[in-house]
């Protein structure tokens, strides 16, 4: 893999861009370390999205799960829980990872790594497990596909010319385009921000508003963080 396809923001954390590992050229594994400031509690969402300039090859969508240590006797492969998926039509979504009946994990999140993988799979099988998701939970079937980030194909037409936004001069590095991202968030959020106790905190709403706007803003205008202003 010659850079980075993914974007993951975990809730109060820094942005991740560089895989942990790459267990084939189409999975990867984002291992989240703990929050180090004193007495932060383990984030509950994160934002998972294309960086500028990606795109999936044909037919193809990125599957996100939440991957946890073994726990059956025995058992050598670890497990993993289907969160949703992104991709064309739905270039990013915030996740939910955590559960009404994960209580101990969540506490266990506090003193140990999140993993997230992303792995690239056909289109069509991403979006029916995102609908066996949705099905699952009847009684809060909205909200179950906004979280698994419901993906709506989209028929390309024509070359696919609008998505690289490669003109004559060289593209910025991954990391200055994640510098930029955290830039454009921090400037929005910084209006938000409140004290709980001796914490500086910002509402979750006001991230998912600002993730709404940078996401209109990069379907409208994909090569904007592209242009150091």
């Amino acid at each position: 893999m010659s850079q980075p396809l993914f974007g993951l923001v975990p809730a109060g954390q820094p942005v991740l861009v560089a895989p942990t590992q790459t267990p084939t050229p189409t999975s990867f594994l984002y291992a989240i370390p703990p929050n180090p400031n004193p007495g932060a509690k383990p984030f509950s969402h994160i934002v998972v999205f294309l960086l500028p300039g990606v795109e999936l090859p044909p037919g193809t969508a990125a599957a996100i799960y939440l991957v946890t240590p073994p726990t059956a006797p025995g058992q050598t492969e670890p497990n993993s829980r289907f969160l949703g998926g992104i991709g064309p039509g739905k270039e990013s979504a915030i996740f939910k990872i955590g559960s009404s009946s994960a209580s101990s994990s969540s506490s266990a999140a506090a003193q140990s790594n999140v993993v997230i993988g992303v792995s690239i799979e056909p289109a069509e099988s991403v979006a029916a497990r995102i609908s066996e998701v949705s099905a699952s939970s009847s009684s809060s079937a909205a909200g179950t596909a906004a979280e698994a980030g419901a993906l709506v194909p989209i028929s390309r037409t024509g070359g696919g010319g609008g998505g690289g936004g490669s003109g004559g001069g060289q593209q910025p590095s991954t990391l200055v385009l994640a510098q930029r991202i955290i830039k454009n968030a921090f400037n929005f959020l910084a209006s938000f921000s409140g004290t709980a106790g001796q914490v500086e905190v910002v509402p979750l709403k006001a991230f998912e508003e600002w993730w709404r706007k940078f996401e209109g803003k990069v379907r409208s205008d994909p090569t904007f963080l592209e242009r150091d202003d």
